[in-house]
């Protein structure tokens, strides 16, 4: 059972910074569940408002059914009530009601309903997926506005009106117009997430649309960079902020744009760039070069020997 309504829930994420933990495999592609765990502890030792269990980073695409609610259960039990797990959802609404039924049994906060496969559906067929999972559940959900799944600000308000339970709105579209006309049409009603690859590039901006979090990916490997980054957002402070693009997060983006599919893989590199390894990911994704994980080392090692400028800011 979830430990918090709907509206608790995103309150609760809307006020601080959000990651998506990397789901961890052996050498044969398992699930190993103890490492996972511990790694979501490890996350938790610093501020998180929310944790996103078999996500987008955690290659919620590669997974099966039985192992996403593997990966669900596996981050409840271990955060304990600590911050709010939610959940991932998707593929044909038949599994996305399913999967958002079993995160509801494994005691997640949330659901976050990723994009339908393969299918370019229309706005009325966006909007019946999306309802039937909200029906199908007491959790509140988070639509991942992208890809093949962009609702315009027309259904989601009537989204909205029909559904209470549907609290959130993440953005991996990009579009500024889009997202103030949803902005300027729900206000308040909902809680805005960035949800674009390495979304600290874009988080200044958002911040005056009112997207007042995001979901880092970086986290899982620089969470002090990737915390004191946001508490700079936040601020507004520009110099920090700069600093921080310029030393860490526009050279990370110039190496995660070497490869399709990298968004996840130059994740997992950092994992084991800080001796933490999550194991490879999965097919059709490959892992990192060497001489791209030496890049990726480097830079690490760089923002971590010369933290100066973002940790005064914390």
């Amino acid at each position: 059972m979830s430990r918090m309504t709907p509206a608790e829930m995103a309150g609760t994420i809307g006020g601080g910074l959000l990651s998506f933990p990397v789901t961890h495999f052996d050498a044969q592609g398992r699930f190993v569940e103890a490492a996972y765990r511990e790694h979501c502890d490890w996350m938790l030792q610093n501020e998180l408002a929310g944790l996103f269990a078999a996500g987008g980073t955690g290659e919620f695409f590669s997974l099966k059914p039985a192992e996403v609610e593997a990966v669900v259960k596996a981050a409840v039990a271990e955060t304990n009530g600590r911050t709010p797990v939610i959940a991932g959802a998707g593929h044909g609404t038949a599994a996305a009601v399913e999967m958002a039924q079993s995160a509801e049994a494994a005691g997640a906060d949330g659901i976050l309903l990723l994009p339908p496969y393969l299918m370019f559906p229309g706005q009325e067929g966006l909007a019946a997926h999306v309802e039937a999972v909200c029906k199908s559940t007491k959790l509140g959900v988070i639509v991942y506005n992208r890809d093949n799944a962009i609702l315009n600000a027309d259904t989601l308000e009537a989204l909205c009106a029909r559904n209470p339970n549907l609290v959130g709105f993440k953005d991996g579209v990009g579009d500024i117009e889009l997202m103030m006309q949803v902005y300027a049409r729900m206000g308040d009603r909902l809680t805005y997430i960035g949800g674009l690859p390495t979304a600290e590039t874009f988080a200044p901006a958002y911040l005056e649309m009112g997207v007042t979090t995001y979901s880092s990916a970086i986290f899982n490997f620089v969470p002090d960079f990737a915390l004191n980054f946001y508490k700079a957002v936040r601020a507004r402070d520009h110099d920090t902020i700069m600093a921080g693009l310029r030393d860490f997060v526009l050279p990370y983006i110039a190496l995660r744009n070497k490869g399709k599919g990298y968004a996840v893989s130059i994740v997992k590199a950092g994992m084991t760039a800080i001796g933490r390894s999550a194991g490879p990911v999965r097919t059709p994704l490959v892992d990192l070069k060497d001489s791209e994980f030496a890049e990726l080392q480097a830079l690490i090692a760089r923002i971590q020997a010369a933290p100066a400028k973002l940790a005064a800011s914390a």
